[in-house]
């Protein structure tokens, strides 16, 4: 799964400098923006105004989305793996 998450973070932080390479901000300001906007859907405080940063701004969101949900499907297999040893019954 490590692979995956990387390749997302990746991509978002890509998209991030490219929409801001489009709204003329700083590489800091870019990927910050591009994980507020991924991890929360929302913008922030940054806003992009082209349809171009728009449309980057919904598939920095979507990526997002898919990140989350691989981090929390990882959190809940650990859990299952870990559950039967806080028990004291080892693994069956």
């Amino acid at each position: 799964a490590w692979p995956i998450l990387a390749v997302l973070i990746l991509v978002k932080a890509t998209l991030g400098l490219f929409v801001g390479l489009l709204e003329h901000w700083t590489p800091s300001a870019s990927v910050y923006f591009a994980f507020v906007t991924g991890l929360t859907i929302g913008y922030g405080d940054l806003a992009p105004t082209t349809a171009l940063s728009r449309f980057l701004a919904i598939v920095i969101g979507l990526t997002g989305i898919v990140f989350s949900g691989l981090v929390v499907g990882l959190a809940v297999r650990a859990l299952q793996i870990a559950a039967p040893y806080t028990r004291g019954q080892g693994r069956q």
